[in-house]
């Protein structure tokens, strides 16, 4: 790589004095650098928190702050600001026009990582729809060149409509191919994933923020290749593997896109068919950087996640505390004492394999709910029961007879008492 194709850049974390925050603005900084050095060809010159008593609509920030911060990317010479948070289409605009380079929010440089990660058909089909959506909202910028010619207000008629108009219609069309191939490629995925349930090994869903460790953990684990870097969103796509523990079960292994805080919504619809990997596991290994000065904060991000997908409550969840051989000794013996009294709670190493060994028997006991296989006759009219029990991937032989369906299921008792309830 040449330094010719290196684009230097600079950081800005605005802060609001009056935002309500779980996080210091000092380490959504340093987020905001990590993300930006999760892309090739990226070179950070600087980073600052700029602190703001209130936002300006036009501008962001106020045209003392605006003229400092020009010379200081000026001397730099930066080539496009990442600004970590929030810009809108007229703030990225006059940004640009007032200091003469790229613009670039948190929500635009999620998606550049994400359209550089992307490696599978669907993944890289839900990078190209959720940069639509966000290009579609950003039509304004088209309109620099108009400013001067438009009547009226702006908004209404003027020489400028027809474009913009020529353009939404331009995306919604793309929008609505990419939508159907997607709908191609879900069917084809469901289709693999009707297939496993009839596989009778349970699915193991690793979730966490990303960069908590999750990849080098599938790896160890594994014995597989997946790319595994210090970097945010080093893995993007769904990667299953088959593994064998310790003490014999076969298991389907899933690692999944990192969770980061303040997801851009485009790409939380996008991801979401991704992520439905986590609906259909039987056991969650939430993997923690335990390291992170903000971990706290982290884990109730991936909380929350995980509650807006939709998964169940009932599905059992282990917390693996993660890089253990980064923390300091006082803080560490802490930490094993708090783990040791939970059962749910492991301190591991995915780097060293410190305390795998224990999480592997723990992933076998709470798999080891006893299956147990059971024949009855379902009425015709129970359709809705049926089809939940085919869900479930427990039907493992079914006949029609006169008064119904002949089920043969071989289920955990979990899954019993959920039946019964329906």
């Amino acid at each position: 790589m040449t330094d010719s194709a290196i684009t230097r850049a600079f950081v800005l974390h605005p802060d609001l004095k009056s935002a309500d925050r779980k996080r210091t603005a000092e380490h959504a900084l340093a987020e905001g650098v990590a993300l930006a050095a999760a892309l090739p060809n990226l070179s950070v010159e600087g980073a600052e928190v700029v602190r703001l008593p209130r936002i300006l609509p036009g501008t962001l920030f106020g045209t003392g702050k605006l003229e400092e911060l020009k010379g200081r990317l000026k001397a730099a010479e930066v080539a496009l600001v990442l600004i970590d948070g929030p810009v809108t289409p007229v703030q990225q605009r006059n940004l640009e026009k007032e200091w003469g380079v790229k613009v670039l929010d948190r929500t635009g440089l999620i998606l550049e990582i994400f359209a550089d990660r992307a490696r599978t058909r669907e993944g890289v089909l839900q990078v190209e729809l959720a940069a639509l959506s966000y290009q579609r909202t950003r039509l304004v910028r088209a309109w620099t060149h108009l400013e001067r010619q438009r009547g009226g207000f702006g908004f209404v008629g003027g020489p400028g409509e027809t474009q913009i108009e020529a353009d939404r219609r331009a995306i919604d069309e793309q929008m609505v191919r990419l939508r159907r191939q997607l709908e191609k490629v879900v069917k084809t995925r469901e289709l693999h994933r009707a297939a496993r349930r009839r596989v009778p090994f349970p699915v193991v869903a690793l979730v966490g923020y990303t960069n908590a460790g999750k990849s080098t953990l599938f790896n160890r684990m594994t014995g597989a290749e997946v790319l595994a870097k210090d970097m945010l969103f080093a893995t993007l796509d769904p990667t299953m593997r088959g593994v064998v523990l310790p003490a014999g079960r076969k298991v389907i292994l899933s690692d999944t896109v990192g969770f980061i805080s303040d997801l851009p919504t485009q790409l939380v619809a996008a991801f979401r068919a991704t992520l439905e990997e986590v609906l259909e596991a039987d056991l969650i290994l939430h993997v923690r950087d335990i390291s992170h000065p903000e971990t706290e904060a982290q884990a109730e991000d991936v909380a929350a996640i995980l509650a807006s997908l939709g998964v169940r409550r009932e599905v059992p969840q282990l917390e693996v505390w993660n890089k253990i051989d980064l923390v300091a000794p006082e803080a560490r013996a802490a930490l094993e004492a708090q783990a040791a009294r939970s059962e749910t709670i492991f301190v591991a190493s995915a780097l060293t394999g410190e305390g795998l060994d224990g999480l592997l028997d723990a992933v076998n006991s709470h798999l080891d709910e006893e299956r147990s296989e059971r024949v009855f006759t379902l009425p015709f009219s129970d359709g809705r029961r049926r089809a939940w029990l085919h869900e479930e991937g427990v039907v493992t032989a079914e006949d029609q007879v006169e008064d119904g369906y002949r089920l043969t299921v071989n289920w955990t008792a979990r899954q019993e008492k959920r039946f019964r309830d329906l």
